[in-house]
């Protein structure tokens, strides 16, 4: 009894300190609520942006029970979930011998439904015309509601009326009233409402009621004698059945037999056991282990850890400093019979009293705040919530967590002030204690041990292991940070006043700087961490990136089945792209060329194609060496860098894949003046421009040269289709290889998009090969917006059509948005401690800020200490942090590196180049920036007068 009535008094006490010390207790509480609430919003909105089961089957299927739809396979058996299925025939009849299916008549007796059924379309807008998929769908049915629902106005209620998502009103500049224009059958609906998907919020569509749409395009599609849009014709259905409990399994079944494919709500939620479903019996169970979740878990334990760290670290130093401003208070209980075990109780709680309190605020606060800011969050992540999702468990334990941190924070203090005497209580003394002479050795071998675990992890692929060493060697750093701090009362010996006092400050109260400069640094480590990596795969990434075309280019280009623009055509598309874009550089012609029948070997026979390839000579400065006898052990014995370097050579560039941006093949050839080279290959040179006019070919690879000639193979090969070329050209297919000279570029042009070599008009002609108009290329200075697009296309559209766009992109920005965030928080979590440890010193040290005052300091000097100590705990903090935070990344990089080198033993063609980018900008600022305004906010909210006081011993 005696033992719960000392805790209970020493309970009375600290809630009786907490309320007589408030600003310090909203301190402590705030300190301890932050990363609850963010750990409590973290676990709310991950449960709520992933869907359940239940909720993603309302997104496929709204309120329906089942989604029915023609497999075109014949009779079949499927999956629980309907994503797979087998046809019950060996041998799988052609689609023309499938007779059409009304997947009504397989529907459960007394079943209703609604269809489904889209086609892309080309629509007006409010700039000029795009493109978009509008779907026959009956949105107003209450089996739509949680497929599509209604933002803003009505539902249509005839057909004349159209809804349209808000991503597709935002980018056409339209708006709930506004009409628009199917173009085809030039029908003019419309728009009555604004609707989302709440599966994907970014969707740009057009919902319209059945037959609104479809039949008056089929109408004057038959009139006109054209090909009617794609999938026109395929249909799905809700299903609702009218017993009150679903579409059962033997529903499903008797569906397969009619060749319908099922998804149905009741079967997935509460599936058949295996023996009941013919499909596993058949194949077997295909239940495929889930990935490997241990790097994931290792990842949210080091982040967990690390924030507990972090809340410890910051405070423990306001208990310590709440414990020194209660020493009388606590030699008191010493007078009046308490032990050390009584003091240390009533240290302890103190943080039992907070921490309670800022765990019970963190999750009320992290709950609101993602309740409000809940429509940001879903917009963020493309879905809608299901619900907002509650695991009381996972939350009770975040609050347990919040408790026991602030439990850990008091017990150094506790410790501490117990180890006192009820004389230095008493007498306000604080006695002398000199700093560990071991715990810095210690923290430097842990730190060693740290960063060989790290390594070794990167080395051996083991991403646990990079965690670990990473949490090890800053947790030696850690210890280190007292020696550190210590060092830098050295530092101020030849600096003004107040900077050479904060230095000293930080020295001499270590226990109270270093905790706060390592929680700066823990903050800091990861988000430097992480930058870095980021950085670091962006560049990767940017380095195998191939672009279709060369950055801020815009081509248009004809695609009707001769291959060339009907008169006028491509003149008035030409006048959009400069009324609307402003080109830099342009219009520059470009054209195909080929050799035999034109056609696409993806869909046609290749034997009835012909063929035109530049060949490449063999031997050095022609052959890759990376694709050649030896390359293996070659590749092995490559620096990165080296064979970075190799890789994009001229002899290398175009063995592993090219993208025939210009419909040249695979030579990737093509006819165009001297104003193509400047506009689109950027290539300046008279004399290249004079070599075209002479009617020599411009070859931008070089390894296709040897004495500064090139080799041209066509193979003339007609198809019975080709029926023009065919009578000119009659009799078997012929081979031709042809040697020419040529201007050869410098080889900082091997990698021009789409181009490899530009050949003059009339050398094409005189070597009876076949060219037509391409297009028009123009040099731009940005890409187009929706806006330009739209305004384009529409005067596309008024020539006749047949001529399209396409623009390159510019170069990829790698300063992703996640950056950013990381940033900021670590840039909040840096001035927050350097607020907090100033704080902590203003009230630590008030005797000696009053004894400054009293010996004739002026005003201001209390607002410059109070900036430069913040400024030293940030700075501090950043520079540790950065480099705590680079030993993770690096570790990461050797796992992709080991990666990337096992991929390029199988191919040396595959790249092993993994740089490490660190981001700069992140660095700087929070290396520059952040601790220089944290210093002069610490200044401008400093008073600096002070009223003067007896000091107190």
């Amino acid at each position: 009894m005696s033992v719960f009535t000392g805790w209970r008094a020493a309970l009375r006490i600290a809630r009786r300190d907490a309320l007589r010390a408030k600003g310090r207790s909203a301190l402590v509480v705030a300190m301890i609520a932050v990363p609850v609430l963010g750990v409590t919003a973290l676990d709310v909105t991950y449960r709520s942006v992933e869907l359940t089961t239940a909720e993603k089957l309302t997104a496929q299927m709204g309120s329906a029970d089942a989604l029915f739809n023609d497999s075109q396979a014949g009779p079949l058996d499927q999956s629980v979930t309907g994503d797979d299925y087998r046809p019950l025939s060996d041998t799988a009849p052609s689609p023309e011998d499938i007779p059409a299916l009304d997947l009504r008549t397989a529907f459960p007796k007394g079943a209703r439904g609604i269809s489904i059924q889209s086609v892309p379309a080309s629509v007006t807008t409010g700039y000029g015309v795009a493109n978009a998929d509008i779907t026959e769908f009956r949105t107003a049915d209450p089996l739509a509601r949680g497929k599509v629902d209604l933002v803003d106005g009505s539902f249509p209620k005839g057909t004349g009326d159209i809804v349209a998502t808000e991503p597709f009103l935002k980018s056409t500049g339209l708006h709930v009233g506004s009409h628009i224009t199917v173009r085809g059958p030039e029908q003019k609906y419309t728009i009555t409402g604004a609707v989302e998907q709440p599966d994907n919020l970014a969707a740009k569509a057009l919902y319209a009621d059945p037959g609104a749409v479809i039949a008056p395009w089929k109408a004057t599609a038959a009139r006109d004698k054209k090909v009617l849009p794609p999938n026109a014709g395929d249909l799905t259905w809700l299903v609702k059945a009218n017993n009150g409990k679903g579409v059962s399994w033997p529903d499903v079944m008797a569906a397969n037999k009619k060749g319908a494919l099922v998804a149905s709500r009741q079967v997935v939620l509460d599936p058949p056991p295996d023996s009941e479903v013919p499909l596993i019996r058949k194949r077997g169970s295909n239940n495929y282990p889930s990935g490997n979740s241990d790097e994931l878990s290792a990842a949210l334990i080091t982040v967990v850890a690390m924030a507990v760290l972090e809340v410890v670290l910051l405070a423990g130093p306001a208990f310590a400093v709440g414990a020194r401003r209660s020493r009388r208070q606590l030699g008191l209980v010493g007078t009046c019979g308490g032990d050390r075990r009584h003091v240390r109780a009533v240290v302890l709680s103190g943080g039992l009293v907070l921490g309670g309190v800022g765990a019970v605020v963190g999750v009320v606060a992290g709950l609101a705040l993602t309740a409000v800011f809940r429509p940001l969050i879903e917009e963020r992540a493309g879905n809608r919530f299901g619900s907002l999702a509650l695991n009381p468990k996972e939350l009770l334990v975040i609050a347990a967590v919040g408790l026991v941190t602030g439990v850990l924070a008091a017990l150094a203090p506790a410790i501490v002030a117990g180890r006192q005497s009820v004389l230095e209580s008493l007498t306000g003394h604080r006695g002398v204690r000199r700093g560990s002479r071991v715990l810095p050795i210690v923290g430097a071998c842990v730190m060693g041990l740290g960063i060989a675990i790290a390594v070794l992890g990167g080395t051996t692929g083991n991403s646990t292991g990079v965690a670990a060493g990473s949490v090890v060697a800053e947790l030696g750093l850690l210890c280190c940070i007292p020696v550190i701090v210590g060092l830098l009362g050295r530092l101020g010996r030849t600096l003004p006043l107040s900077p050479r006092m904060a230095l000293r400050d930080a020295a001499r109260n270590r226990g109270r700087t270093a905790p706060a400069v390592a929680a700066v640094m823990a903050a800091v480590a990861g988000s430097v961490a992480i930058a870095t990596y980021m950085s670091s795969q962006a560049a990767e990434g940017e380095y195998d990136y191939t672009p279709m075309l060369s950055p801020n280019a815009v081509v248009l280009y004809t695609m009707d089945d001769e291959g060339n623009a009907a008169p006028g055509q491509l003149p008035l598309a030409q006048a959009a792209v400069e009324r609307n874009m402003k080109p830099t550089g342009g219009p520059a012609g470009i054209s195909r060329v080929w050799a035999g029948s034109d056609c696409d070997t993806y869909y046609d026979d290749e034997d009835s194609c012909g063929k035109l390839d530049l060949v490449k000579p063999t031997g050095k400065g022609h052959t890759c060496p990376l694709n050649s006898k030896g390359a293996k052990e070659l590749a092995v014995r490559l620096s990165d860098d080296e064979h970075r370097s190799m890789m994009h050579s001229p002899e290398c560039v175009d063995e592993r894949y090219t993208i025939n941006t210009f419909g040249g093949g695979g030579s990737n050839i093509v006819v165009g003046d001297a104003s193509l080279l400047k506009t689109y290959v950027k290539l300046d040179d008279p004399a290249a421009a004079k070599a075209l006019e002479a009617g020599i070919p411009v070859l931008l690879n070089r390894a296709y040269a040897k004495d500064g000639q090139v080799t041209v193979k066509a193979v003339h090969r007609y198809s019975d289709k080709d029926k023009k070329n065919r009578a000119l050209h009659p009799g078997p297919a012929r081979t031709t290889t042809d040697r020419m000279k040529v201007y050869v570029a410098d080889a900082k042009y091997t990698e021009t998009p789409g181009i490899r070599m530009i050949m003059p008009e009339k050398t094409a002609q005189r070597l009876g090969l076949h060219t037509a108009k391409y297009g028009t290329v123009y040099a731009v200075s940005h890409p187009p917006t929706d806006a330009q697009q739209q305004r384009i296309q529409a005067s596309i559209e008024q020539a006749g059509g047949n001529v399209y766009m396409q623009s390159g992109t510019e170069s990829r920005d790698r300063e992703d948005i996640m950056l950013l965030v990381l940033t900021l928080f670590a840039g909040v979590v840096t001035m927050g401690a350097a607020a907090i440890t100033t704080g902590l010193s203003k009230a630590d040290a008030e005797a000696d800020l009053t004894t400054l005052s009293a010996v004739g300091a002026p005003p201001g000097v209390r607002r410059r200490l109070s900036g430069f100590q913040c400024l030293v705990v940030a700075l501090t903090g950043v520079l540790l942090g950065t480099a705590a935070g680079l030993l993770p990344a690096v570790a990461l990089r050797l796992i992709d590196l080991r990666n990337a080198l096992k991929a390029m033993r199988l191919d040396p063609m595959e790249s092993a180049y993994t740089p490490i980018v660190l981001p700069w900008a992140t660095i700087g600022l929070l290396a520059v920036v952040v601790p220089l305004l944290a210093g002069l906010l610490a200044a401008v909210f400093t008073r600096s007068r002070l009223s003067l006081s007896r000091r107190a011993g």
